[in-house]
Parts: C-alpha cells; sequence; structure tokens
C-alpha cells in the first residue's frame, strides 16, 4: 500500500492550545465519542476554516453521526485547501452514493484515482457505485482492479462476493468466501449465511 496515501492533509500553523483541542477531538472520534468531537471542531473550524486537517476530522464526525450533507461540504472544502488529499475524495464519493448522486460519486473517485491509480479503497467505492448504476461489467472492472492492487485486503473480496450474489453467481460467492475464510473470519461467517 502506497503510504502518501494517508498523509494528513495540508495545514495551517496552529498554536499549540488549538493543536490540543484538534488531537483532542481526534481521540474522541477514536473512542466514538461524536458529539464532543462536533462540538469541539465546530469550535476550531468555525465557517471560514482554511484548515484541512480541521475540515476531514469534523467530515468524519458528521458522517459517523449520519449528517451527509455537512460531511459533504467539509469534504469538498478539504479537497479545495488540499486537492492532494485521497481519503477525502473518497469519503467524498461515498457521500454521494449515499446521497443517490452516483455520477457526482463515480467523478470524486475517479479524481482520486487519477492522483493515485493505486489507490485500492477508491477502485472499491467506484465498483460500489457502478453496481447501484447497473453497469456490471464496470463494476467488475473497478473491482477487479481493486483486487489486483491490495489482494489481501478483505474488502475487495468482499465486495466482489457482493457482487456474485447480485449476479446470481454461487460459484464466484463461493471462492470470494472460501478466500475470506483465511483474511477475515468475521466476514467469512457474514458471507456464509449467504451460501446457506
Amino acid at each position: 500500500m502506497n503510504d502518501t496515501i494517508y498523509r494528513e492533509p495540508a495545514a495551517s500553523a496552529m498554536d499549540p492550545v488549538t493543536e490540543c483541542d484538534y488531537q483532542q477531538a481526534l481521540d474522541c472520534i477514536g473512542e466514538g465519542d461524536y458529539p464532543k468531537s462536533l462540538e469541539i471542531l465546530e469550535t476550531l473550524a468555525g465557517p471560514a476554516s482554511r484548515d484541512a486537517r480541521i475540515r476531514y476530522a469534523r467530515a468524519v464526525a458528521y458522517l459517523s453521526t449520519g449528517e451527509f450533507r455537512k460531511a459533504g461540504t467539509d469534504l469538498v472544502f478539504t479537497i479545495a485547501i488540499d486537492r492532494s488529499f485521497l481519503p477525502a475524495y473518497l469519503h467524498l464519493g461515498f457521500v454521494f452514493l449515499s446521497l443517490g448522486k452516483e455520477e457526482a460519486a463515480v467523478r470524486a473517485l475517479k479524481a482520486a484515482i487519477a492522483i493515485e491509480p493505486r489507490f485500492a479503497e477508491a477502485w472499491c467505492v467506484l465498483g460500489d457505485v457502478y453496481m447501484e448504476l447497473g453497469e456490471s461489467e464496470n463494476a467488475k472492472e473497478a473491482l477487479d482492479t481493486a483486487l489486483g492492487l491490495d489482494a489481501a485486503n478483505p474488502e475487495p473480496h468482499c465486495k466482489l462476493a457482493m457482487y456474485y450474489l447480485s449476479r446470481g453467481d454461487m460459484k464466484g460467492l463461493r471462492h470470494e468466501y472460501e478466500v475470506l475464510r483465511d483474511l477475515d473470519h468475521d466476514m467469512a461467517d457474514q458471507i456464509a449465511e449467504l451460501l446457506l
């Protein structure tokens, strides 16, 4: 996996108090205390924040509370501030998909892939979008690409299992189940229920 995919977004210099509050907000997100993280991040960000880290963290907290439109706004700002921050594109693609804006999701994910063609997670979500659009061949191609980039990652296998299930291909579903048994027992158990 390419380490540059997960670098921190661009940030303006934070004073020590702001940095401490930002770290506390990240800790709250890590602990699942999204209301507290949003309280802190709202104070830090305000409507005109030019710090991509704060905007992105707040978007993640909004996503975790199901506030997709607010998350989408912060993700757009994150990308405007730092056009190379790939996770923002990935999450924006997911937000668009969740809001039923599949074509916008395709554009966001393809923008990430144009920056980093080896971004397996973007290929996975792109496969989801194509499945939602009913574009089976494009979905399979995107998922196969993700699998080729990161075969040890259970996510492409799980998504391929869902692809095969949607196509009624029980042989393909069984194959992905067999692979997942070695990679992720919990996912394999969920797939096993589909095989019964």
